[in-house]
């Protein structure tokens, strides 16, 4: 066992090894290559028994593991909506890694809760909700929805008379549950884990974009959530949330806004109308680890009905002592877990209202460039670049494979595939703030050189 003296040369040789990693982040292979990934095999084998030299495991951790990560910390990296992070928000991780706080309750780490007690309203008010909204950070958005969803099952049942906390969901009312076609894949699982099922959503069309039509919502009778979408996960397109939110008053139905990235619209002037209406659903959740470039992992889940979250999540034991305090385990499934809050103040503070704008505008604009400029090549671009996703087919699906497959091989940039109303396609996720003009010309550069001549 080391110690405690033994941290600074650790630490010491692991901020040297990160910033080694990252000094060449810019400039190194963005994919994963053949021989990282034989090489990363160094890590398995037997456990030994006397253990090893904690300086020799850094070093192989580096030397194995690096070279087998993405490169998703560069500017080059365009696969799903992930966004790198800032290097604020590093730092604190680093800070938080060394606190090692649980930040289950407020009486084990106040630090914890009270950073939770100041972002969440911050988030809260860029998003325009109101102030007295409930908020929990989660794993990511799925984890944000299954949060939200379960104080939308305790509010629409309650209703019915019965206690969904107590009483489980036998011999329960039935709730409908609505989505749009393009709905994103997890949040059919946040709904299973819920026991709402896979197969007893009412599936509403979607329009070119992705945009669920609001006109085909049915009537609905008895208790009923309708799950809108911020931010196609494909064409980056925002559901029209003030006809959706009309049609839910109109059948006294919970609207929960899915915005795993596209809540972020709200806080940039030009990019909040494609949000407008947010404001008027009941439960919202999105990630921070993608545009506001937070380490992973940090989902955010909001509820305006605070009583209802803090009754959906509710938690008791006799060594649970309630306080005046906000305990963060209250609010949220998990109760063991790291301080996600540390990165979320930490970018906020450090990027404030004008430097997040600018950030979710910056990378809207780099979409718009890759989408005119593969336009410009000849090729089609297959839907509108609303903000932050470009999808482009090169030809057959065959041809747009083969381009996928020669972009990732070369290494300039990564980006990977998707399907499109039955049509493959390359996706651009332009999602982090280490992404400049010239990081986007290098990549349109490469792209154009593997695919075919249009």
């Amino acid at each position: 066992m080391d110690e405690p003296n033994s941290y600074a040369a650790l630490l010491s040789q692991a901020s040297c090894l990160a910033q080694s990693y990252l000094d060449g982040i810019s400039e190194r292979f963005v994919g994963v290559s053949d021989d990282a990934r034989i090489g990363m095999r160094r890590l398995g084998g037997e456990l030994t028994e006397a253990g090893e030299d904690p300086h020799e495991v850094l070093r192989l951790l580096h030397e194995a593991g690096s070279p087998a990560t993405t490169a998703s910390m560069g500017g080059r990296y365009f696969g799903g909506v992930v966004g790198g992070s800032l290097p604020v928000a590093v730092a604190a991780h680093w800070l938080a890694g060394a606190w090692d706080q649980n930040a289950c309750l407020f009486e084990i780490s106040p630090v914890s809760a009270y950073l939770e007690d100041i972002v969440l309203p911050w988030i809260a008010k860029l998003f325009g909700l109101s102030a007295g909204c409930g908020g929990a950070l989660t794993t990511g958005t799925q984890m944000a929805d299954v949060t939200a969803l379960a104080a939308a099952r305790h509010v629409l049942l309650a209703g019915c008379g019965w206690d969904v906390e107590r009483n489980g969901l036998f011999g329960a009312p039935p709730i409908s549950v609505v989505v749009g076609e393009e709905v994103h894949a997890t949040m059919y699982k946040a709904l299973s884990l819920l026991g709402f099922g896979r197969d007893r959503v009412i599936t509403v069309p979607a329009d070119a974009q992705g945009r669920m039509q609001a006109s085909a919502i049915p009537t609905l009778r008895g208790p009923a959530i309708i799950c809108a979408q911020a931010g196609n996960v494909n064409t980056g397109a925002c559901d029209r949330l003030t006809e959706i939110c009309d049609a839910a008053q109109e059948n006294g139905a919970w609207v929960h806004v899915d915005g795993a990235f596209g809540l972020w619209a709200a806080v940039s002037p030009r990019h909040r109308h494609l949000v407008e209406g947010l404001d008027r659903a009941h439960s919202w959740a999105t990630d921070a680890h993608k545009w506001l470039n937070t380490p992973h992992d940090c989902g955010i889940a909001f509820v305006r009905d605070r009583a209802a979250l803090a009754r959906a999540m509710a938690i008791s034991g006799t060594y649970y002592p309630d306080t005046a305090e906000r305990d963060p385990m209250r609010w949220g499934p998990e109760s063991s877990r790291r301080a996600r809050g540390v990165e979320l103040w930490a970018a906020l503070r450090t990027l404030g209202t004008a430097g997040l704008a600018e950030q979710i505008d910056r990378t809207c604009r780099h979409a718009t460039r890759f989408a005119q400029g593969l336009r410009a090549a000849g090729y089609a671009v297959l839907s509108d670049v609303p903000l932050n996703q470009v999808l482009v087919s090169f030809g057959s699906d065959a041809v747009t494979d083969q381009v996928i497959a020669k972009v990732q091989s070369l290494g300039v940039c990564w980006c990977g595939g998707t399907v499109w109303k039955g049509r493959k396609a390359m996706r651009i996720s332009v999602s982090s703030w280490a992404t400049t003009e010239e990081d986007v010309d290098r990549s349109l550069t490469s792209i154009i050189s593997a695919a075919p001549i249009s």
